[in-house]
């Protein structure tokens, strides 16, 4: 729908990522949409639940045992076998974000192009064939090659299934629901020490087994792509599991999210103004850069640091497994709280971020292996935050256009953290790695900080919009569609109120 377009009852359609211009859904001078039945509503959602959770977060799961490859491959010889030495292995990680960094952008405006569940489909098989090119890079030029492509093929998924989100669920479900398919980062920290260390076993290959453990992560990554290519819907309307009134109430549902889900396919210039003149995307972009300092040296440095309590290379694989498991209680419980009480995002996110706080600071001044350990596992604990990001995103930016350009922008500050975090990991201060573990620190530290100032933020827009306009008043479906067709953001709509 062109900016331009004066909307009118009679020739309202849904050209949108709900429905293309022929498709079957419209809004005729007269018709009216009817507020799906409570029984009716739950049985659309339990669908969606059952096909779109698993299709995510299975994904989910292989990007991020996919990202650790590297780090797991640190401890099968890869450092030996390429000759890395200085600052290298530091680069071969930070060169992945630059990968991801040019390709966020581009990403943002194809996502909104192109059918969103085919273009993921395809970056993910994309993605499958860069990881099997690690394992047959003989120098660190190579590898340096391959993980930036890596970073171009990754770079779609976590904006799009952001947005696949928004899509299909209401603002108050987003959270648990973003929390389920990220439960695959977590999950992938458990399965993916197990996965190096049955492969660190094989003996009977010529080739090295951090060979291996690129070739066989990339090539099921390719695979599963197939999958999703078949099945991951681009939009409610092409949900194969849903019947017609199915995908009409898939609409209904998501409807008075106000968050301009009907504006597929056309950008919208303003919203790009909109986007980057609003306070709320740069809290959320200095909190991003902060926080994923720690992730960025953490990530790439974990296996490392582990090996450094004293333990063996192969041990030192399974002994991450507890890092998985603290991460994934914490996203169940964070993320369920988050759906019982909406208004708790933020604090939670606090929460996370200030336990993280309390992990390092045992990791860096405790003694024991053990007390050393119980801190790395809080402290990747603020990993959890980052479906609750999304779910901010997902809430509380309005407009299409808006939301695609906030993401990708929060993926640049995503990028930035992880590019700088690993520099201040020195391979000349392992095993205890001093200024990375204290940048880690300063980083989680900020990083609280500017939630708070989002809080803050979100509190006080809500109070100026109650006084100017009175309190959000609750519309009709037929109303909210009208206003989502006429593409506003949130700060264009004067009963937005931000979920804090």
């Amino acid at each position: 729908m062109k900016e331009d377009h004066k909307t009118t009852s009679a020739d309202v359609k849904l050209d949108c990522i709900i429905m293309q211009p022929k498709d079957i859904l419209e809004v005729q001078e007269g018709d009216s949409l009817a507020v799906p039945s409570p029984a009716e509503s739950r049985e659309v959602l339990r669908k969606i639940d059952f096909c779109m959770i698993p299709l995510m977060g299975f994904c989910y799961l292989l990007q991020y045992m996919d990202k650790l490859a590297l780090s797991s491959a640190t401890l099968l010889g890869l450092l030996q076998n390429l000759d890395l030495h200085g600052s290298q292995y530091s680069w071969c990680s930070a060169i992945f974000y630059f990968g991801y960094l040019a390709w966020s952008w581009p990403s943002s405006y194809l996502l909104v192009r192109f059918p969103t569940g085919k273009y993921i489909a395809v970056t993910v098989f994309l993605w499958g064939g860069f990881l099997m090119c690690h394992g047959a890079v003989h120098n660190f030029g190579g590898l340096m090659a391959a993980r930036f492509f890596l970073g171009v093929g990754e770079a779609a998924v976590a904006p799009g299934f952001a947005l696949i989100t928004g899509m299909f669920y209401t603002r108050k479900e987003q959270p648990l629901r973003q929390g389920a398919w990220f439960a695959g980062n977590s999950l992938a920290n458990i399965f993916g020490g197990l996965v190096a260390y049955g492969i660190g076993q094989i003996e009977t290959s010529s080739l090295g087994n951090w060979r291996l453990l690129f070739l066989i992560m990339g090539s099921i990554t390719s695979a599963y792509a197939f999958l999703l290519y078949l099945f991951l819907p681009d939009s409610p309307d092409k949900a194969a599991f849903l019947d017609e009134k199915q995908r009409r109430i898939a609409l209904e549902r998501t409807v008075e999210n106000q968050t301009g889900l009907l504006d597929n396919n056309h950008f919208v210039p303003s919203q790009v103004i909109d986007a980057l003149t609003d306070p709320q995307l740069w809290f959320l972009v200095l909190y991003t850069v902060s926080v994923n300092l720690a992730n960025g040296g953490l990530t790439s440095f974990g296996a490392l640091v582990v090996k450094g309590f004293g333990f063996s290379n192969l041990n030192a694989l399974l002994i991450q497994m507890p890092i998985g498991v603290a991460q994934l209680v914490f996203l169940l419980l964070t993320s369920s709280l988050a759906t019982i009480l909406p208004s708790a995002r933020l604090v939670l996110m606090i929460f996370n971020t200030l336990t993280s706080m309390v992990g390092m600071i045992m990791v860096y001044e405790c003694k024991s292996r053990a007390a050393r350990m119980t801190g790395l596992c809080l402290g990747s604990v603020f990993a959890a935050n980052i479906p609750l990001s999304l779910s901010l995103i997902s809430s509380n930016v309005g407009g299409f256009t808006k939301r695609s350009v906030t993401s990708a922008t929060l993926f640049v500050a995503y990028c930035v953290g992880n590019i700088v975090g690993p520099q201040f990991f020195q391979t000349s201060q392992a095993p205890k790695y001093a200024t990375g573990l204290r940048a880690s620190l300063s980083g989680l530290a900020f990083g609280a900080f500017f939630l708070a100032c989002l809080l803050v933020y979100y509190v006080w827009e809500n109070a100026q919009r109650n006084k100017r306009h009175g309190q959000s008043q609750r519309r009709s479906v037929d109303e909210a569609l009208r206003e989502d067709l006429a593409g506003k953001t949130d700060r264009q709509q004067p009963d937005f109120r931000y979920m804090i």
